[in-house]
Protein backbone atom coordinates (compact mmCIF):
# COMPACT_ATOMS: atom_id res chain seq x y z
CA UNK A 1 0.00 0.00 0.00
CA UNK A 2 1.03 3.45 -0.42
CA UNK A 3 -0.59 6.85 0.86
CA UNK A 4 -2.17 8.68 -2.41
CA UNK A 5 -0.31 12.25 -1.92
CA UNK A 6 2.71 9.39 -2.80
CA UNK A 7 0.89 8.47 -5.79
CA UNK A 8 0.02 11.90 -7.25
CA UNK A 9 3.83 12.71 -6.63
CA UNK A 10 4.96 15.14 -9.34
CA UNK A 11 1.19 14.58 -11.38
CA UNK A 12 -0.17 18.15 -12.65
CA UNK A 13 -3.72 18.64 -11.35
CA UNK A 14 -6.55 21.04 -11.87
CA UNK A 15 -8.21 20.23 -8.47
CA UNK A 16 -7.87 17.88 -5.38
CA UNK A 17 -10.97 17.48 -3.22
CA UNK A 18 -10.57 15.51 0.08
CA UNK A 19 -7.48 14.52 2.14
CA UNK A 20 -4.50 12.76 0.23
CA UNK A 21 -2.81 11.08 3.30
CA UNK A 22 -4.90 7.95 2.94
CA UNK A 23 -3.57 4.73 2.08
CA UNK A 24 -4.61 3.22 -1.30
CA UNK A 25 -4.27 -0.50 -1.93
CA UNK A 26 -4.19 -0.57 -6.00
CA UNK A 27 -4.77 1.25 -8.78
CA UNK A 28 -7.83 0.05 -11.06
CA UNK A 29 -9.42 1.27 -14.08
CA UNK A 30 -11.76 -1.34 -14.46
CA UNK A 31 -14.75 -1.50 -11.70
CA UNK A 32 -14.24 -5.71 -11.81
CA UNK A 33 -11.21 -4.88 -10.28
CA UNK A 34 -11.97 -2.87 -7.33
CA UNK A 35 -11.45 -3.77 -4.22
CA UNK A 36 -11.35 -1.63 -0.70
CA UNK A 37 -9.45 1.40 -0.85
CA UNK A 38 -8.44 1.54 -4.82
CA UNK A 39 -7.96 4.49 -6.65
CA UNK A 40 -10.09 4.01 -9.57
CA UNK A 41 -9.07 6.26 -12.81
CA UNK A 42 -11.69 7.18 -15.27
CA UNK A 43 -10.67 6.81 -18.72
CA UNK A 44 -12.94 7.52 -21.94
CA UNK A 45 -12.75 5.15 -23.89
CA UNK A 46 -13.84 4.71 -27.78
CA UNK A 47 -16.83 2.95 -26.74
CA UNK A 48 -17.78 3.47 -23.01
CA UNK A 49 -16.63 6.77 -20.93
CA UNK A 50 -15.86 4.99 -17.67
CA UNK A 51 -16.66 8.32 -15.87
CA UNK A 52 -20.21 6.72 -15.80
CA UNK A 53 -19.12 4.07 -13.50
CA UNK A 54 -17.75 6.12 -10.59
CA UNK A 55 -20.46 5.66 -8.23
CA UNK A 56 -20.14 1.99 -8.86
CA UNK A 57 -16.34 2.09 -7.98
CA UNK A 58 -16.87 3.83 -5.06
CA UNK A 59 -19.76 1.19 -3.75
CA UNK A 60 -17.55 -1.37 -4.61
CA UNK A 61 -14.80 0.70 -1.83
CA UNK A 62 -12.69 2.54 -4.62
CA UNK A 63 -11.44 5.24 -1.89
CA UNK A 64 -10.24 7.74 -4.36
CA UNK A 65 -11.05 8.57 -8.32
CA UNK A 66 -8.87 10.39 -10.79
CA UNK A 67 -11.34 11.71 -13.09
CA UNK A 68 -11.31 14.43 -15.90
CA UNK A 69 -14.47 15.64 -14.78
CA UNK A 70 -15.48 15.81 -10.87
CA UNK A 71 -19.24 14.59 -10.62
CA UNK A 72 -22.08 16.95 -9.39
CA UNK A 73 -22.59 14.68 -6.45
CA UNK A 74 -19.77 14.56 -3.93
CA UNK A 75 -19.17 11.69 -1.28
CA UNK A 76 -17.64 13.60 1.26
CA UNK A 77 -15.61 10.40 1.97
CA UNK A 78 -14.43 10.18 -1.52
CA UNK A 79 -11.21 12.27 -2.31
CA UNK A 80 -11.36 13.16 -5.88
CA UNK A 81 -8.36 14.09 -8.26
CA UNK A 82 -9.30 16.15 -11.45
CA UNK A 83 -6.37 16.10 -14.53
CA UNK A 84 -6.24 17.11 -18.02
CA UNK A 85 -5.82 13.60 -19.09
CA UNK A 86 -6.11 10.30 -17.06
CA UNK A 87 -4.83 7.91 -19.73
CA UNK A 88 -1.52 10.28 -19.32
CA UNK A 89 -1.88 10.34 -15.39
CA UNK A 90 -2.67 6.84 -15.40
CA UNK A 91 1.27 6.12 -16.24
CA UNK A 92 2.14 8.56 -13.70
CA UNK A 93 0.44 7.43 -10.85
CA UNK A 94 1.36 3.50 -11.54
CA UNK A 95 5.06 4.41 -12.08
CA UNK A 96 5.12 6.06 -8.43
CA UNK A 97 2.60 3.39 -6.84
CA UNK A 98 5.56 0.52 -7.54
CA UNK A 99 8.00 3.10 -6.69
CA UNK A 100 9.29 4.15 -10.46
CA UNK A 101 11.23 0.78 -11.08
CA UNK A 102 12.05 2.21 -15.11
CA UNK A 103 14.15 4.24 -13.00
CA UNK A 104 16.36 1.59 -11.72
CA UNK A 105 17.10 -1.02 -14.50
CA UNK A 106 17.90 0.60 -18.06
CA UNK A 107 14.85 0.29 -19.70
CA UNK A 108 14.98 -0.41 -23.86
CA UNK A 109 11.74 0.67 -26.12
CA UNK A 110 12.08 -0.57 -29.34
CA UNK A 111 9.84 0.72 -31.81
CA UNK A 112 8.82 1.00 -36.28
CA UNK A 113 6.76 -1.07 -38.12
CA UNK A 114 8.66 -4.35 -38.22
CA UNK A 115 10.76 -5.95 -36.36
CA UNK A 116 9.90 -4.86 -33.06
CA UNK A 117 9.70 -8.17 -31.65
CA UNK A 118 12.95 -9.81 -33.54
CA UNK A 119 15.26 -6.83 -31.82
CA UNK A 120 13.80 -7.14 -28.29
CA UNK A 121 13.97 -11.35 -28.64
CA UNK A 122 17.28 -11.68 -29.84
CA UNK A 123 18.61 -8.49 -27.47
CA UNK A 124 16.75 -10.88 -24.45
CA UNK A 125 18.37 -13.89 -25.64
CA UNK A 126 21.48 -12.35 -26.03
CA UNK A 127 21.98 -10.95 -22.53
CA UNK A 128 20.82 -14.04 -21.04
CA UNK A 129 23.82 -15.86 -22.59
CA UNK A 130 26.15 -13.37 -21.50
CA UNK A 131 24.74 -13.73 -17.76
CA UNK A 132 23.02 -10.62 -17.78
CA UNK A 133 19.71 -10.62 -15.83
CA UNK A 134 17.31 -9.15 -17.93
CA UNK A 135 13.93 -8.44 -19.06
CA UNK A 136 11.14 -8.83 -21.85
CA UNK A 137 7.92 -7.19 -22.52
CA UNK A 138 7.07 -8.40 -26.27
CA UNK A 139 4.04 -8.98 -28.14
CA UNK A 140 5.16 -13.07 -27.77
CA UNK A 141 5.75 -13.10 -24.25
CA UNK A 142 7.22 -11.31 -21.24
CA UNK A 143 10.24 -12.12 -19.68
CA UNK A 144 11.93 -12.20 -16.00
CA UNK A 145 15.40 -14.32 -16.60
CA UNK A 146 14.11 -17.69 -16.97
CA UNK A 147 10.37 -17.06 -16.17
CA UNK A 148 7.86 -16.52 -18.59
CA UNK A 149 4.70 -14.86 -18.32
CA UNK A 150 2.15 -14.64 -21.02
CA UNK A 151 1.53 -11.22 -22.71
CA UNK A 152 -1.87 -10.33 -24.09
CA UNK A 153 -0.61 -7.15 -26.25
CA UNK A 154 2.24 -5.64 -27.81
CA UNK A 155 2.47 -2.80 -24.95
CA UNK A 156 0.99 -3.42 -22.17
CA UNK A 157 -1.11 -1.16 -20.28
CA UNK A 158 0.33 1.36 -17.45
CA UNK A 159 -0.59 -0.87 -14.88
CA UNK A 160 1.02 -4.10 -16.13
CA UNK A 161 4.53 -2.46 -17.67
CA UNK A 162 5.78 -1.21 -13.92
CA UNK A 163 4.36 -4.28 -12.26
CA UNK A 164 6.58 -6.41 -14.55
CA UNK A 165 9.26 -3.69 -14.21
CA UNK A 166 9.17 -3.89 -10.32
CA UNK A 167 9.15 -7.61 -10.47
CA UNK A 168 12.50 -7.34 -12.71
CA UNK A 169 14.03 -4.85 -10.47
CA UNK A 170 13.14 -7.61 -7.38
CA UNK A 171 14.86 -10.30 -9.32
CA UNK A 172 17.73 -7.77 -9.80
CA UNK A 173 17.77 -7.08 -13.63
CA UNK A 174 19.65 -4.88 -15.05
CA UNK A 175 17.95 -4.14 -18.32
CA UNK A 176 14.36 -4.99 -20.25
CA UNK A 177 13.90 -4.78 -23.46
CA UNK A 178 10.60 -3.73 -24.35
CA UNK A 179 8.24 -3.25 -27.68
CA UNK A 180 6.79 -0.02 -27.96
CA UNK A 181 3.46 -0.11 -29.90
CA UNK A 182 1.86 2.84 -31.76
CA UNK A 183 -1.20 1.59 -29.64
CA UNK A 184 0.76 2.27 -26.44
CA UNK A 185 2.35 6.03 -27.23
CA UNK A 186 -1.12 6.79 -28.57
CA UNK A 187 -2.92 5.77 -25.38
CA UNK A 188 -0.40 6.97 -23.45
CA UNK A 189 0.90 3.30 -21.94
CA UNK A 190 4.41 4.18 -21.65
CA UNK A 191 3.70 7.79 -19.66
CA UNK A 192 5.71 7.97 -16.26
CA UNK A 193 8.38 5.71 -17.31
CA UNK A 194 12.23 6.48 -18.14
CA UNK A 195 13.67 5.05 -20.96
CA UNK A 196 17.59 4.61 -21.01
CA UNK A 197 17.42 3.76 -24.61
CA UNK A 198 15.12 3.92 -27.67
CA UNK A 199 15.58 1.97 -31.28
CA UNK A 200 14.14 3.26 -34.06
CA UNK A 201 13.94 -0.22 -37.09
CA UNK A 202 11.43 2.08 -39.76
CA UNK A 203 8.01 2.49 -40.72
CA UNK A 204 6.31 1.97 -43.52
CA UNK A 205 2.16 1.55 -43.54
CA UNK A 206 0.28 -0.18 -40.54
CA UNK A 207 -2.48 0.31 -38.01
CA UNK A 208 -4.77 2.33 -40.42
CA UNK A 209 -7.38 1.12 -38.56
CA UNK A 210 -6.74 2.98 -35.47
CA UNK A 211 -4.57 5.84 -36.75
CA UNK A 212 -6.91 8.52 -38.49
CA UNK A 213 -3.83 8.55 -41.39
CA UNK A 214 -0.53 7.43 -42.08
CA UNK A 215 0.82 10.90 -40.79
CA UNK A 216 -0.77 10.54 -37.63
CA UNK A 217 0.63 7.01 -37.44
CA UNK A 218 4.35 8.87 -37.98
CA UNK A 219 3.71 11.32 -35.54
CA UNK A 220 2.67 9.32 -33.01
CA UNK A 221 5.76 7.12 -33.17
CA UNK A 222 7.96 10.22 -33.13
CA UNK A 223 6.33 10.68 -30.06
CA UNK A 224 8.44 8.39 -28.31
CA UNK A 225 11.42 9.47 -29.46
CA UNK A 226 10.72 13.02 -28.45
CA UNK A 227 10.09 11.74 -24.38
CA UNK A 228 13.55 10.81 -24.20
CA UNK A 229 16.01 12.78 -21.80
CA UNK A 230 19.39 13.90 -22.32
CA UNK A 231 20.65 11.42 -20.46
CA UNK A 232 19.52 8.81 -22.76
CA UNK A 233 20.64 7.33 -26.22
CA UNK A 234 18.36 6.90 -29.21
CA UNK A 235 19.98 4.23 -32.03
CA UNK A 236 18.02 4.71 -35.51
CA UNK A 237 18.44 3.26 -38.27
CA UNK A 238 19.31 5.92 -40.97
CA UNK A 239 18.83 4.35 -44.11
CA UNK A 240 14.77 4.62 -43.29
CA UNK A 241 13.57 7.35 -44.85
CA UNK A 242 11.64 8.15 -41.42
CA UNK A 243 14.59 8.25 -39.28
CA UNK A 244 15.23 12.39 -39.50
CA UNK A 245 11.85 12.98 -39.05
CA UNK A 246 11.73 10.98 -35.48
CA UNK A 247 14.85 12.87 -34.56
CA UNK A 248 13.56 15.79 -35.04
CA UNK A 249 13.20 17.58 -31.71
CA UNK A 250 15.11 14.49 -29.59
CA UNK A 251 17.92 15.40 -27.08
CA UNK A 252 19.24 12.35 -26.29
CA UNK A 253 22.50 11.17 -27.30
CA UNK A 254 22.23 9.80 -30.80
CA UNK A 255 23.79 6.92 -32.75
CA UNK A 256 22.98 4.85 -36.16
CA UNK A 257 23.49 1.95 -38.08
CA UNK A 258 23.02 1.38 -42.02
CA UNK A 259 23.99 -0.56 -45.13
CA UNK A 260 24.14 2.98 -47.13
CA UNK A 261 26.22 4.71 -45.39
CA UNK A 262 29.70 4.28 -44.70
CA UNK A 263 29.77 6.70 -41.99
CA UNK A 264 26.98 5.65 -39.75
CA UNK A 265 27.95 4.24 -36.03
CA UNK A 266 27.41 0.35 -37.14
CA UNK A 267 28.23 -0.44 -41.18
CA UNK A 268 27.02 -3.75 -42.63
CA UNK A 269 28.54 -4.93 -44.98
CA UNK A 270 30.10 -7.88 -47.05
CA UNK A 271 26.62 -9.78 -46.47
CA UNK A 272 25.68 -13.54 -47.15
CA UNK A 273 22.49 -14.41 -46.83
CA UNK A 274 21.23 -18.39 -47.22
CA UNK A 275 18.80 -20.72 -45.99
CA UNK A 276 21.27 -21.80 -43.55
CA UNK A 277 22.14 -18.04 -42.30
CA UNK A 278 23.77 -14.89 -42.35
CA UNK A 279 26.86 -13.97 -42.38
CA UNK A 280 28.27 -10.36 -42.38
CA UNK A 281 30.72 -7.87 -41.56
CA UNK A 282 29.28 -4.93 -38.80
CA UNK A 283 32.48 -2.67 -38.48
CA UNK A 284 35.50 -4.49 -38.06
CA UNK A 285 33.42 -8.08 -36.00
CA UNK A 286 32.62 -10.46 -37.94
CA UNK A 287 29.06 -12.21 -37.69
CA UNK A 288 27.74 -15.88 -39.34
CA UNK A 289 24.27 -17.00 -37.29
CA UNK A 290 21.66 -19.01 -38.13
CA UNK A 291 19.16 -17.01 -38.86
CA UNK A 292 18.20 -16.25 -42.08
CA UNK A 293 16.29 -13.66 -44.13
CA UNK A 294 17.86 -10.30 -45.39
CA UNK A 295 15.07 -8.08 -43.10
CA UNK A 296 16.74 -9.74 -40.42
CA UNK A 297 20.38 -7.77 -41.40
CA UNK A 298 18.83 -4.71 -40.06
CA UNK A 299 17.26 -7.02 -37.32
CA UNK A 300 21.13 -8.11 -36.30
CA UNK A 301 23.04 -4.46 -36.57
CA UNK A 302 20.04 -3.13 -34.35
CA UNK A 303 20.97 -5.66 -31.54
CA UNK A 304 25.28 -4.79 -32.37
CA UNK A 305 24.73 -1.15 -32.21
CA UNK A 306 22.49 -1.56 -28.55
CA UNK A 307 24.88 -3.98 -27.33
CA UNK A 308 28.05 -2.22 -28.18
CA UNK A 309 26.03 1.05 -26.76
CA UNK A 310 24.86 -0.59 -23.08
CA UNK A 311 27.55 -3.25 -22.43
CA UNK A 312 31.00 -3.13 -22.58
CA UNK A 313 31.74 -6.44 -24.35
CA UNK A 314 32.43 -6.12 -28.38
CA UNK A 315 34.80 -8.54 -28.25
CA UNK A 316 32.79 -11.49 -27.04
CA UNK A 317 29.36 -10.31 -29.05
CA UNK A 318 29.90 -11.78 -32.26
CA UNK A 319 30.62 -15.53 -30.97
CA UNK A 320 27.26 -14.83 -29.21
CA UNK A 321 25.18 -13.55 -31.49
CA UNK A 322 26.45 -16.52 -33.68
CA UNK A 323 24.38 -18.98 -31.21
CA UNK A 324 21.29 -16.05 -31.04
CA UNK A 325 17.93 -18.96 -32.31
CA UNK A 326 15.37 -17.69 -34.85
CA UNK A 327 12.52 -15.49 -32.84
CA UNK A 328 9.24 -17.82 -33.17
CA UNK A 329 7.04 -16.89 -35.98
CA UNK A 330 9.83 -14.35 -36.98
CA UNK A 331 11.04 -16.56 -40.90
CA UNK A 332 10.90 -19.71 -38.94
CA UNK A 333 11.81 -22.51 -40.70
CA UNK A 334 10.56 -26.06 -41.13
CA UNK A 335 12.69 -28.53 -42.68
CA UNK A 336 10.94 -31.63 -43.89
CA UNK A 337 11.96 -35.18 -44.88
CA UNK A 338 9.97 -35.07 -48.03
CA UNK A 339 12.19 -32.02 -49.10
CA UNK A 340 9.91 -29.48 -48.85
CA UNK A 341 10.45 -26.24 -47.07
CA UNK A 342 8.16 -24.67 -44.94
CA UNK A 343 8.48 -20.69 -43.66
CA UNK A 344 6.19 -19.47 -40.96
CA UNK A 345 5.79 -15.93 -40.61
CA UNK A 346 4.21 -12.76 -38.89
CA UNK A 347 4.17 -10.52 -41.46
CA UNK A 348 0.69 -8.65 -41.92
CA UNK A 349 1.95 -5.61 -43.38
CA UNK A 350 2.12 -4.84 -47.56
CA UNK A 351 5.86 -3.65 -46.18
CA UNK A 352 6.97 -6.84 -44.42
CA UNK A 353 4.93 -8.70 -47.10
CA UNK A 354 8.02 -7.14 -49.72
CA UNK A 355 10.27 -7.79 -47.81
CA UNK A 356 9.51 -11.61 -46.77
CA UNK A 357 9.47 -12.37 -50.40
CA UNK A 358 12.34 -10.38 -51.39
CA UNK A 359 14.06 -12.94 -48.83
CA UNK A 360 12.87 -15.99 -50.55
CA UNK A 361 13.60 -14.90 -54.23
CA UNK A 362 17.17 -14.26 -53.13
CA UNK A 363 17.42 -17.40 -51.23
CA UNK A 364 15.81 -20.05 -53.36
CA UNK A 365 16.98 -21.54 -56.61
CA UNK A 366 14.61 -21.02 -60.13
CA UNK A 367 13.59 -24.91 -60.31
CA UNK A 368 11.67 -24.02 -56.57
CA UNK A 369 8.17 -22.85 -56.50
CA UNK A 370 6.94 -20.33 -53.84
CA UNK A 371 3.62 -21.84 -52.48
CA UNK A 372 2.00 -19.11 -50.19
CA UNK A 373 -1.28 -18.85 -47.56
CA UNK A 374 -2.65 -15.61 -46.65
CA UNK A 375 -5.39 -14.54 -44.38
CA UNK A 376 -6.21 -11.00 -43.67
CA UNK A 377 -7.57 -9.89 -40.07
CA UNK A 378 -11.38 -8.89 -39.98
CA UNK A 379 -12.36 -5.65 -38.43
CA UNK A 380 -9.32 -3.74 -39.29
CA UNK A 381 -7.40 -1.69 -42.19
CA UNK A 382 -9.31 -2.89 -45.13
CA UNK A 383 -7.10 -0.51 -47.59
CA UNK A 384 -4.30 -3.05 -46.83
CA UNK A 385 -6.23 -5.99 -48.42
CA UNK A 386 -6.21 -5.55 -51.80
CA UNK A 387 -2.07 -4.65 -51.31
CA UNK A 388 -1.07 -7.78 -49.62
CA UNK A 389 -2.75 -9.84 -51.63
CA UNK A 390 -1.51 -8.38 -55.10
CA UNK A 391 2.05 -8.50 -53.15
CA UNK A 392 1.94 -12.08 -52.51
CA UNK A 393 -0.09 -13.10 -56.22
CA UNK A 394 2.79 -11.62 -57.56
CA UNK A 395 5.61 -13.12 -56.18
CA UNK A 396 4.28 -16.73 -55.59
CA UNK A 397 3.57 -19.74 -58.40
CA UNK A 398 1.07 -20.38 -56.37
CA UNK A 399 -1.11 -18.12 -53.65
CA UNK A 400 -3.80 -19.67 -51.60
CA UNK A 401 -6.10 -16.82 -49.91
CA UNK A 402 -7.41 -17.83 -46.75
CA UNK A 403 -8.50 -16.71 -42.78
CA UNK A 404 -6.40 -14.67 -40.68
CA UNK A 405 -8.06 -13.85 -37.65
CA UNK A 406 -11.46 -12.70 -38.97
CA UNK A 407 -13.02 -11.63 -35.62
CA UNK A 408 -16.66 -10.81 -36.71
CA UNK A 409 -16.34 -9.93 -40.56
CA UNK A 410 -17.34 -12.41 -43.26
CA UNK A 411 -14.25 -14.20 -44.71
CA UNK A 412 -15.78 -13.40 -48.47
CA UNK A 413 -15.67 -9.79 -48.06
CA UNK A 414 -11.91 -10.15 -46.96
CA UNK A 415 -11.54 -12.67 -49.38
CA UNK A 416 -12.89 -10.18 -52.16
CA UNK A 417 -10.84 -7.49 -51.16
CA UNK A 418 -7.53 -9.13 -51.40
CA UNK A 419 -8.21 -9.83 -54.83
CA UNK A 420 -9.60 -6.11 -55.81
CA UNK A 421 -5.90 -5.35 -57.95
CA UNK A 422 -5.20 -8.39 -58.98
CA UNK A 423 -5.26 -9.42 -62.89
CA UNK A 424 -4.66 -13.11 -63.41
CA UNK A 425 -1.59 -14.43 -64.60
CA UNK A 426 -1.11 -17.40 -66.72
CA UNK A 427 1.86 -18.59 -64.84
CA UNK A 428 0.51 -18.39 -61.66
CA UNK A 429 -2.33 -20.06 -59.47
CA UNK A 430 -5.07 -18.36 -56.86
CA UNK A 431 -7.05 -20.64 -54.61
CA UNK A 432 -9.19 -19.13 -51.69
CA UNK A 433 -10.13 -21.82 -49.21
CA UNK A 434 -12.03 -20.53 -45.81
CA UNK A 435 -10.73 -22.74 -43.40
CA UNK A 436 -6.96 -21.96 -42.86
CA UNK A 437 -6.35 -25.62 -41.86
CA UNK A 438 -7.67 -26.75 -45.30
CA UNK A 439 -5.62 -23.89 -46.93
CA UNK A 440 -2.66 -25.53 -45.42
CA UNK A 441 -3.42 -28.64 -46.29
CA UNK A 442 -3.92 -27.54 -50.10
CA UNK A 443 -0.68 -25.70 -49.87
CA UNK A 444 1.33 -28.99 -48.51
CA UNK A 445 -0.50 -31.30 -51.32
CA UNK A 446 0.52 -29.37 -54.16
CA UNK A 447 4.47 -28.58 -53.19
CA UNK A 448 6.85 -30.60 -54.84
CA UNK A 449 10.43 -31.34 -53.36
CA UNK A 450 12.34 -28.33 -52.98
CA UNK A 451 9.09 -26.32 -52.84
CA UNK A 452 8.94 -23.53 -50.24
CA UNK A 453 5.46 -23.35 -48.52
CA UNK A 454 5.48 -19.72 -46.73
CA UNK A 455 2.30 -19.02 -44.46
CA UNK A 456 1.79 -15.66 -43.50
CA UNK A 457 0.51 -13.10 -41.30
CA UNK A 458 0.08 -15.51 -37.46
CA UNK A 459 3.68 -16.39 -37.10
CA UNK A 460 3.86 -17.21 -32.92
CA UNK A 461 0.12 -16.74 -32.71
CA UNK A 462 -1.48 -20.12 -31.17
CA UNK A 463 -5.13 -19.15 -32.00
CA UNK A 464 -7.69 -17.68 -34.33
CA UNK A 465 -10.05 -15.05 -33.29
CA UNK A 466 -13.54 -16.10 -34.92
CA UNK A 467 -16.51 -14.21 -33.50
CA UNK A 468 -15.24 -13.10 -30.59
CA UNK A 469 -14.07 -16.71 -29.34
CA UNK A 470 -10.31 -17.42 -29.47
CA UNK A 471 -10.50 -21.23 -31.12
CA UNK A 472 -6.63 -23.04 -30.74
CA UNK A 473 -4.77 -22.69 -34.02
CA UNK A 474 -0.77 -22.91 -34.62
CA UNK A 475 0.84 -22.49 -38.21
CA UNK A 476 3.99 -23.95 -37.03
CA UNK A 477 2.22 -27.00 -35.39
CA UNK A 478 0.35 -27.69 -38.19
CA UNK A 479 2.44 -27.17 -41.27
CA UNK A 480 5.23 -29.46 -39.32
CA UNK A 481 2.19 -32.33 -38.82
CA UNK A 482 1.35 -32.50 -42.46
CA UNK A 483 5.02 -32.22 -43.88
CA UNK A 484 6.00 -35.50 -41.27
Amino acid sequence: MKYLKEVLHKLSTDKIIGATNKLISKIVFDTNKVSSDSLFVAIKGDVNDSHNYIDDAISLGASAILCEHIPREINLEITYIKVMDTRFSLGVCCANFFNNPSEKIKLVGITGTNGKTSIATLLFQLFQSLNIKTGLISTIENRINKEIIPSRMTTPDSHEINFLLNKMVDSHCSFCFMEVSSHGISQSRISGLSFACGVFSNITRDHLDYHKDFNDYVLTKKKFFDMLGENSITIVNQDDPYSELMLKDNISRKKFYGLNNLKVDYFGHNIDCTLNGISMAINDCSINTQITGLFNVYNLLAIFSVSCELIDQKKQLPSFINHLKAVPGRFEIINSKKGIIGIIDYAHSPDALEKIFSSIHHLKQDKQKIISVLGCGGNRDTGKRPMMGKIAYLNSDISIFTSDNPRHEKLDKIISDMKLDIIKEINRELFCIHDRREAIVKASTLAQKGDIILILGKGHEDYQEIKGERKPFDDYKVLTKILQ
